[in-house]
């Protein structure tokens, strides 16, 4: 199976007490921010991999193509996700501020009609601007089938269909969509046994999480082929649908509590702050 993986660059979610907004109001700035790759898109990889690998051997069962957009050193993103595996990579070279979902899905969908995949599995959506809404985007624009909040993921027929099990706030709901076709992962299906590609045993089970890059994958990764493009080369529509017209942090708190006495004391002072 050849599986087109699309990996974002964020900002390390753990330093979000570290973002800064411009004296302007314009933008987000990530001064003094680390860089790593979106978790559920790392997911994503790792799901993908899954599915390629006859795990216990060296044997490979497909092709797992890693793809990111952003300025020229989003490489490194792209190498990390070569380090734990993937095949090879594809950086569309842009910058940061000309994307936005309808962008990346229109990319994506330009990729895809020359990579020819048979499954893109993408992360349910970015951790720092929360949209949700690429996956969804891009399969409407190919006009395949999807599956979104994928929790559980099983190749049938030799790979010419999917088993997908959606969390929902019910319970699971399990779909099935012939490939080729679009699905975006949550966090649970990096679970042991997330993942069925029908050659690994059923019963083997892979570590919780995402898989760590080893030295001999790192130093592989440095060998591996990434091709750069820009978005003029894809011949896409490249007009921002998204505009963002300030940015503004919430206010600090102050650290200070007032003890009452009474419960009807708390509801007057809860209704003259609005909270009631």
């Amino acid at each position: 199976m050849k599986i087109l993986v699309p990996v974002k660059r964020v900002c390390d979610p753990d330093n979000a007490n570290k973002v800064k907004i411009s004296d302007s109001g314009d933008d987000v700035t990530s001064e003094g921010l680390e860089w790593k790759p979106n978790p559920f898109d790392e997911y994503a990889v790792e799901a993908a991999l899954r599915l390629n690998e006859k795990a216990g051997t060296t044997e490979k069962l497909g092709e797992t193509v890693v793809l990111s957009m952003g300025p020229s050193d989003v490489q490194q993103t792209v190498r990390q996700a070569l380090a734990m595996g993937a095949d090879r990579g594809i950086l569309i070279e842009t910058e940061d501020s000309e994307l936005d979902s309808a962008v990346v899905a229109r990319a994506l969908k330009a990729v895809v009609e020359e990579e020819e995949p048979d499954l893109v599995l993408l992360g349910k959506q970015a951790v720092d601007g929360d949209s949700n809404a690429a996956g969804q985007m891009l399969a409407e624009m190919l006009g395949w089938p999807m599956a979104t909040f994928a929790m559980t993921l099983a190749t049938d027929d030799g790979g010419e269909s999917l088993t997908v099990g959606r969390e929902v706030d019910t319970g699971v709901l399990t779909l099935k969509v012939q490939t080729p076709a679009v699905v975006t992962v949550d966090l649970r299906i990096v679970a042991p046994q997330g993942v069925k590609n029908g050659e690994t045993p059923d019963d083997h089970a892979y570590n919780e999480g995402a898989r760590y890059a080893s030295l001999k994958g790192i130093m592989q990764a440095k060998k591996k082929k990434i091709d750069s493009k820009s978005l003029d080369d894809l011949g896409i529509e490249t007009g921002l649908t998204t505009e963002y017209v300030k940015f503004e942090l919430p206010p600090a708190r102050t650290g200070s509590c007032e003890f009452v006495e009474t419960v009807d004391e708390l509801v007057e002072k809860l209704n003259a702050a609005k909270v009631l």
